[in-house]
């Protein structure tokens, strides 16, 4: 699936996207007019060589008549263009619980078959031509979550829980981003929104809800696949990182039950593949340093690095 321009509210590809760039079209616009009118004033007044100048007309029609007009005018358009959507979500929405960690997003969605909790990390999947409210919340400090091609941002508050809804209008991949600085690693704390025809995501969602399993395709064979659980439990990495059907829960860090079907590591700050899954937990702090997750190239031996990445790489 293409990737499109990233982080560009240029591009719209839902609704609330098209609302904004007409907003900030019709700002520009306006702004730019009402800016050449000042400087045409001003060149005329330049040019006057003689004569009276009634500035009390002046003041009245361009200190007080001109701009009432104006904010009157943006009033009005601004509350037509307000989303009505706030106070609660409108029928037939998805609903997604987003939580911003440091430095990473914990996303939350509820399996209509089961009604069980699907918890999944840094990626956001939803389908083509549905809105999706989100409920959005902070684990630590103040974050920001903006999807540009998608919609506007939102402050995400600790102790509060901040609404926002979104759609996307095709299938594609969007780059969002924490839009408040959170800390050292802020520029690295990115998000992916994966829109799909809304039959595939119906699909992922309820692959996502089952438990880890062993991919039918997998490369690596069944005896490997097993010493690598077996590495990744000896090393006690299910201590920050759940893996359902095979670890106790832990919120510590993010959900590893389907990370093999991710794009990205560490919140977009590596491509998802088996090397560098092996890199990522060999050599942590320098690929993201100030993470909460510790290197751990000098404490676990390089054959169960291989092995644990090869477990990971093959959840999906």
């Amino acid at each position: 699936m293409s990737e499109g321009p990233p982080q560009s509210a240029l591009r719209a590809a839902g609704p609330v996207a098209e609302t904004l760039l007409e907003v900030s079209g019709v700002l520009a616009v306006g702004g730019t007019l009402i800016f050449a009118g000042v400087m045409l004033l001003l060149a005329l007044a330049m040019r006057r060589r003689k004569g009276a100048v009634n500035a009390r007309w002046w003041l009245i029609g361009g200190g007080l008549v001109f701009p009432t007009v104006v904010l009157t005018a943006l009033f009005f358009y601004s509350e037509w263009h307000r989303p009505p959507w706030r106070p609660i979500p409108p029928p037939g929405a998805l609903i997604v619980g987003v939580t911003g960690h440091m430095w990473w997003w914990e996303v939350r969605y509820r399996d209509p078959a089961t009604g069980a909790e699907v918890v999944t990390a840094n990626e956001i999947r939803i389908p083509v031509g549905r809105p999706v409210y989100f409920g959005l919340g902070s684990a630590d400090v103040i974050h920001s979550f903006w999807v540009p091609s998608l919609g506007g941002k939102m402050d995400m508050v600790p102790g509060r829980v901040q609404h926002l809804q979104l759609q996307a209008d095709r299938p594609g991949t969007w780059r969002g981003q924490c839009a408040e600085y959170c800390g050292e690693q802020h520029a690295r704390m990115a998000l992916h929104v994966v829109a799909e025809e809304p039959a595939a995501f119906d699909a992922w969602l309820a692959a996502q809800a089952k438990p880890a399993a062993t991919a039918a395709t997998s490369p690596t064979s069944p005896r490997e696949v097993e010493r690598g659980r077996e590495a990744f439990l000896a090393h006690r990495c299910n201590a920050c990182h759940t893996v359902r059907g095979v670890s106790e829960e832990s919120r510590l860090g993010p959900d590893l039950t389907h990370v093999g079907s991710r794009l990205h590591l560490g919140a977009g700050t590596v491509p998802n593949d088996p090397a560098q899954l092996a890199a990522w937990v060999a050599h942590t702090q320098q690929l993201k340093p100030g993470a909460r997750m510790p290197s751990s190239g000098d404490r676990i031996g390089e054959a169960d690095l291989q092995l644990i990445a090869a477990w990971l790489a093959q959840l999906k």
